[in-house]
């Protein structure tokens, strides 16, 4: 976890990308312990119209069934 939070990507800035990959490879370890191995997704939302609910950023891994595009 970051000692300061990180609302959203427009915040992270150029400081913020060790830490944004940092947390993909750290999810992909994750999915993989879950037995995700056929795929997975992780998602970003970002802002209001991005269906954004919780204010800091988080990388939910979302996998175990046939994922469509665009998803919803």
């Amino acid at each position: 976890m970051p000692k300061e939070p990180i609302i959203g990507l427009p915040e992270a800035g150029d400081s913020g990308e060790y830490l944004h990959g940092h947390v993909m490879i750290v999810g992909k370890m994750c999915v993989a312990h879950l037995g995700l191995t056929n795929g997975f997704r992780m998602v970003v939302d970002e802002g209001p119209e991005g269906g954004q609910s919780v204010f800091h950023i988080h990388l939910p891994g979302v996998g175990g069934c046939q994922l469509d595009w665009p998803p919803g």
